[in-house]
């Protein structure tokens, strides 16, 4: 992979997972839900989960230049 697509994508994905852990937490600490419609605990363990993983790929993404 090429260095400046590779930045970008870490980049990114860090970004992105990080607001979304940061936004998840807020959410679950005020009792607000996280998606409408849905189990509480189930959307915010998605949405949870949806931020490591994204944290994940931000890490390899940058651990491979």
């Amino acid at each position: 992979m090429e260095n400046g697509p590779a930045i970008f994508a870490g980049v990114v994905f860090a970004l992105f997972g990080g607001a979304l852990l940061v936004w998840t937490g807020a959410r679950v600490r005020h009792r607000e839900p996280v998606a409408h419609g849905v189990n509480q605990v189930a959307s915010a363990t998605l949405a949870g989960l949806a931020g490591v993983v994204a944290l994940g790929l931000g890490a390899y993404c940058l651990t491979r230049l």
